[in-house]
């Protein structure tokens, strides 16, 4: 199995898939033999995430420039329009709203409440675009993941797992 191995000072060894290849982080003392037993163990999840990848990769090489143009429009339209209809719902307030090329992460919310989205988000189902936007309004009250987070996000929409499903 090709990967990139990073030593850095972490006490677990992790896999993850970054432009369609395996990081494997490991701590800097780790012997060779334990991260090989690791990526054994985690193999079936490492060839699916590296499938997922090829496919997710395939569906942006095959836009134009003007579909990628157009997309970024509709992007804009879409979300500021569905972050405003869940920001009212949630009773809060955001700064601004950008939208990027990025190709790791759907969305971001910085601590001054400006939303980022990337416009590839516009390639999967209304109800994963929707869990997005709830996702980052509710960092505007928790800067985390902690279960309180998500007891946000429960609360405007119950259903919120299924929906974060669609984006894997």
């Amino acid at each position: 199995m090709d990967y990139t191995l990073i030593y850095a000072d972490r006490r677990s060894v992790s896999a993850s898939v970054k432009d369609g290849r395996l990081v494997v982080r490991a701590p800097r003392k780790m012997p060779i033999e334990l991260i090989e037993a690791f990526l054994s163990k985690h193999e079936r999840w490492i060839e699916n995430a590296l499938k997922r990848a090829a496919e997710s990769a395939s569906k942006f090489d095959l836009l134009t420039d003007s579909e990628i143009g157009k997309m970024k429009s509709e992007a804009k339209r879409y979300l500021k329009e569905k972050t405003e209809y869940y920001s009212n719902i949630m009773g809060l307030k955001y700064s601004r709203i950008t939208i990027t090329s990025a190709k790791t992460r759907f969305g971001s919310c910085s601590s001054k409440g400006n939303i980022s989205y990337s416009y590839r988000l516009m390639l999967y189902p209304e109800q994963a675009r929707e869990y997005v936007v709830v996702h980052e309004l509710a960092h505007l009250r928790e800067m985390n993941h902690s279960p309180a987070f998500y007891k946000i996000i429960e609360g405007v929409m119950p259903d919120y797992k299924e929906r974060k499903r669609m984006l894997k």
